[in-house]
């Protein structure tokens, strides 16, 4: 892709943008999703309300502590200007070994330089079995190969 991922976005730059985020969250590294969002990025995720990478990162930290084997898909739903609107599902098991599979809805703002400035996030899980599981690549980027929510009838 030769176009920048800035607004306003293009459905070509917008669902660049949103494989991009999947990527990173896959990565399962703080630090590293920390990076796409502004220094004083405003999130609602869950009943929590970070305020800022240094907020983001802790955020992070908890969350993949706790569900583990993460797997996350996230597919465009809507852009228009420097709004995006996507869809996701990720799955994951806690430390007893039980599976679920979070399913939710996330709208996203940036900047002009194309950092995530508020991302407002609504999260449902459901207990899953795992033998009901749909995401089986290894740990690490979903390959391009693997179909998306839609495919997967998700």
């Amino acid at each position: 892709m030769t176009t920048p991922l800035v607004p306003p976005f293009t459905r070509e730059t917008a669902i660049a943008k949103a494989r991009l985020a999947e990527d990173g969250w896959n990565s399962r590294d703080p630090e590293r999703v920390s990076k796409a969002y502004t220094v004083d990025s405003q999130w609602r995720n869950r009943a929590e309300f970070p305020r800022g990478r240094k907020e983001i990162v802790e955020l992070l930290t908890r969350k993949w502590a706790r569900e583990l084997d993460y797997r996350l898909i996230k597919e465009l739903w809507a852009f228009d200007g420097n709004r995006i609107a996507v869809r996701f599902a990720y799955e994951w098991h806690d430390d007893s070994g039980h599976w679920f599979r979070s399913y939710g809805n996330e709208n996203w703002e940036f900047d002009a330089e194309g950092l995530m400035q508020r991302r407002f996030a609504s999260i449902n899980d459901m207990p899953i079995k795992e033998e009901d599981r749909k995401f089986h690549w290894p740990l690490g980027r979903r390959p391009d190969d693997h179909p998306g929510l839609s495919e997967l009838g998700l």
